[in-house]
């Protein structure tokens, strides 16, 4: 078991930054791969961007491309997601996820741990 909690979220107007962290504990030696995801209500989750923990390779999605920065400690064991030049369509609940599984891709699907999510609102 993987247990991840999230904090960093908050309002911004609309080019600001903010910068989210994940602590995880547990289990994370398992967790090959661990993302970010955001979710608007009503709508599907969708994955933001991910990185290999053991590789430090990333993926994002092309919509935070040139924006959003993730990023790994593995000695103490948090992710942190740097979110520049935000926009009102980055609004969400943004969550932490981890998974065992290989590739690391941004399908939430794949993921079997997560957070409880915290809100970002770009205005």
């Amino acid at each position: 078991q993987v247990q991840l909690v999230e904090s960093g979220g908050g309002s911004v107007q609309a080019g600001g930054s903010l910068r989210l962290t994940c602590s995880a504990s547990g289990d994370t030696f398992s967790a090959s791969c661990m993302g970010w995801f955001r979710q608007v209500s009503g709508t599907e989750r969708e994955g933001v961007a991910v990185i290999h923990n053991r590789s430090g390779s990333t993926y994002a999605a092309d919509s935070v491309k040139g924006r959003f920065t993730i990023s790994r400690n593995s000695a103490q064991k948090t992710m942190t997601l740097q979110m520049n030049s935000l926009t009102p369509e980055d609004t969400g609940k943004y969550y932490c996820a981890a998974s065992g599984a290989v590739p690391c891709g941004l399908d939430p699907r794949q993921y079997h741990f997560w957070g409880q999510g915290t809100q970002v609102t770009v205005s």
